[in-house]
Formats: structure tokens, sequence, C-alpha cells
């Protein structure tokens, strides 16, 4: 059976000790081989007064990170911090890349800026539909992150219709919230907001084991905010289709391997990231 493999990591933009935590990423997409990845809090670095600079590892982190690793790239701004400084999300995809656009979300008034980032991916086996995100992180924020989701679903119905000529939506990102959140049920069926419902599949219920806390206490980096333990990080495929393309096969937590062999331990991120191998080529029953 084919399967596509899919990654998603919030690489927590370069705070801690990045220049140690980055070749421990690197090292899992090494290991994974995943043809589609999502990044979450990327930063990019190009002034107004300089936008013909050619992108490189010294001003963007989502190059630095797939340099020599065979990786075409998409970037999209949620942030700009000024000066030429942006902070976003980001596809790194095996395949060509058709197109690319980056779409504001619901929520200025917050405090925050986000957005979703679309990459059409030309694949083997069809084109591939990716969105990457990364919602409001303020637990009292829920209402922001249900406008956010409900705006979300509402770009992929338009730019990936149902029974349209592609292959199954797949959504990644750092969604800020656990599953029994409205946020993450009404993505995956389970409430209406805004008198509307969608269904997508989540990778991890579908085909991972145990809780998959990719927000952890038992990672140094995230003990430090006093949160609980909780699952935030999803891959989500609007699948499987009428051919039973986009059913999640297999999902395992990925970006959680710490290395002890400095005087402090390092880990990847602040999050832990995870992978799912999704079902891709037409099946019948």
């Amino acid at each position: 059976m084919s399967v596509l493999r899919v990654a998603t990591i919030n690489v927590w933009n370069k705070s801690g000790p990045w220049l140690s935590r980055l070749p421990l990423i690197r090292r899992e997409l090494e290991r994974l081989q995943p043809e589609i990845v999502g990044l979450q809090e990327v930063l990019r670095f190009r002034p107004d007064a300089a936008l013909d600079l050619p992108l490189s590892t010294t001003n963007d982190q989502a190059t630095e990170i797939a340099e020599g690793l065979g990786f075409h790239l998409a970037f999209g701004t949620a942030a700009d911090w000024g000066n030429g400084l942006k902070f976003g999300n980001a596809v790194l995809s095996r395949h060509k890349i058709l197109t690319e656009q980056c779409l504001p979300l619901p929520g200025v008034e917050s405090g925050e800026t986000r957005s979703l980032l679309y990459a059409l991916c030309e694949t083997p086996h069809g084109q591939l539909p990716v969105f990457v995100t990364h919602l409001n992180w303020k637990f009292h924020h829920g209402s922001v992150r249900q406008r956010q989701v409900a705006a979300i679903a509402e770009h992929i119905a338009r730019l990936a219709s149902i029974d349209g000529p592609e292959l199954p939506p797949v959504l990644l990102g750092d969604f800020n919230a656990a599953p029994d959140a409205d946020e993450i049920r009404f993505l995956t069926g389970l409430c209406a907001l805004q008198g509307k419902t969608v269904y997508f599949a989540d990778a991890w219920v579908f085909a991972g084991e145990g809780p998959g806390y990719t927000y952890d206490r038992g990672n140094d980096y995230a003990v430090k905010a006093r949160e609980p333990s909780r699952r935030i990080d999803y891959i989500f495929v609007r699948g499987p289709d009428r051919q039973f393309r986009g059913e999640p096969m297999h999902a395992e937590l990925a970006f959680n391997a710490v290395d002890k062999s400095a005087a402090e331990r390092v880990w990847p991120s602040d999050h832990f990231g995870l992978f799912a191998d999704l079902a891709i080529a037409p099946r019948s029953f």
C-alpha cells in the first residue's frame, strides 16, 4: 500500500539554545524522511528595502532547517515584528510547490496575528493541498481559536473542494488546544460553530497510541511555562475520500529525543512534533 508521510513541528523560533537544537531537528528530518513538513514559529528576515535579498541560512530559518535535505519551501507571515523580521509558518515539500498563499485569520483584536499557509504540492499520486497554521496561544482565547478554525474550514473548502481533482487536503499545525476543546471538536465533526459542521480525521485518534502529549512537562523547555501536559499539535486530513485516500495508517510522536551529551539536556523544541503515514493510492473494499 502506498503511503505519504507528513510531519509537523513548532520549532520555537530561535528561543533557547538554537544552535544546539537545530542539528536535532535536522537529524529527525533525515530519520523520518517525510515528504511534507509543516513548521510553525519560523523566522524570516528580509527588510522592506531589500525585498530582492536572496533567502539563505542566515536570513531564513526554514532554509536553515531544510538546507541540503531536498525540500522545496513555502512561507507565510503571521506577524511582522518590524525592521524586516517576520514570524510565521512554513511548508517543506519533497515535491514541487505549484502555488502558495498566506491567508490572515481572525483575532487581530486579541493582540496576536495568526495566518493559514496554503501550498499546493505536486506529488506522484496527484496534487496535494497542504495547510499549516498556528493559533492563538492563551488559555482564555478559546473563542478566538473557534473563529480561527471556522475561517480555516472555509478557506480549505474554497481552495480544496470536496470531490475535486486534488488529493484530500492535509492540515498541520500547533492549535494550542487540547482534543476536548470546542475548536478541535469542531474540526473533528463533534460540535457546530456558527451553525456549521465539518469533518477532518485526527491522525492521532486513527493511528496513534497513548496520550500523544506534544506539550509535555517532561521537556525542560516546556515545563518552565508551568502548563499541564497536553496534546495541542495535530495532523488532520479531510479523508478518507471516496477512494479511501487520506486514511491515517500510522502516527507517532517525533522531534522528542533529548540530547544528553552536553552539560545541559537539549530537546529539538519546547514542543514535540509528530508524523503520520497517510494512505495515498486509490483503494476499493
